[in-house]
């Protein structure tokens, strides 16, 4: 799970990046802080290009875009995003009832044994959610254990997934990385109309192709890489490829 802190003063964007990292090395490996600013435009910018899965936003930024004003910006690029709001005024919690925000959690700046506590029970929350949306066949996520950590992966994100030379395990390539996990591609024919088997050894996201060469049967990716096609179903890859242009 992926957080980005936004807080505007010093003292407190330490106190709650030193609870969150803690927590993370010795319970929750599978969160890591992609991101800790005090400029609620840095977040913008960033978010754009860095998919983040938990917010923890100060309401008061000192600045004039304030922390409802970058929820809002969240909810309309992702409306699953979890949000934590962190406020010196508990009243001001109403107000992101009035905008609709649909907040996670709510932590008021108290001492900072006291936040790193109340930082901790949100993001257990957070946490818990995030290993339910992997889980959902409904949702358009795909998640894998590599080790102690849990990670989803949006399916529009994933190239392909090809057999590893380790046993037993895959590799799936995805727009922000690389991972090997234990599975077959067998297990993975639920993924949808948007995968295909082109071959005995890949599993192709064929909305991320960006090529198809029939002489030499292989299609590329848009990450750059080549994946065979099965002679067999050369055909049929063609005719699947053109509902997708």
């Amino acid at each position: 799970m992926r957080v980005a802190i936004c807080e505007d003063e010093a003292f407190h964007r330490a106190c709650i990046l030193k609870a969150i990292q803690n927590y993370a090395l010795f319970q929750a490996p599978s969160i890591e802080v992609v991101l800790c600013t005090n400029d609620p435009n840095e977040l913008l910018q960033q978010m754009k290009s860095i998919h983040i899965d938990c917010y923890l936003l100060d309401i008061e930024l000192g600045s004039t875009i304030n922390g409802l004003d970058v929820a809002k910006r969240i909810r309309e690029q992702d409306p699953l995003a979890h949000i934590i709001f962190i406020t010196t005024y508990a009243d001001r919690l109403s107000l992101t009832f009035k905008y609709k925000l649909a907040a996670l959690d709510f932590i008021v700046k108290d001492s900072p044994e006291q936040i790193a506590l109340d930082v901790i029970e949100a993001l257990q929350a957070a946490l818990m959610k995030y290993k339910q949306l992997g889980k959902n066949d409904s949702t358009k996520w795909f998640q894998i254990k590599v080790g102690e950590k849990v990670k989803n992966i949006h399916l529009k994100d994933i190239y392909f997934f090809e057999t590893s030379t380790q046993p037993h395990k895959l590799e799936l390539h995805e727009r922000n990385g690389y991972h090997t996990f234990y599975g077959t591609l067998k297990e993975l024919d639920h993924l949808g109309e948007h995968f295909f088997r082109c071959h005995k050894s890949y599993l192709i996201n064929l909305e991320n192709v960006t090529e198809l060469n029939r002489k030499e049967r292989y299609v590329t990716m848009e990450n750059g890489r080549n994946c065979p096609i099965a002679f067999r179903v050369l055909g049929k890859i063609q005719k699947r490829l053109q509902l997708f242009r």
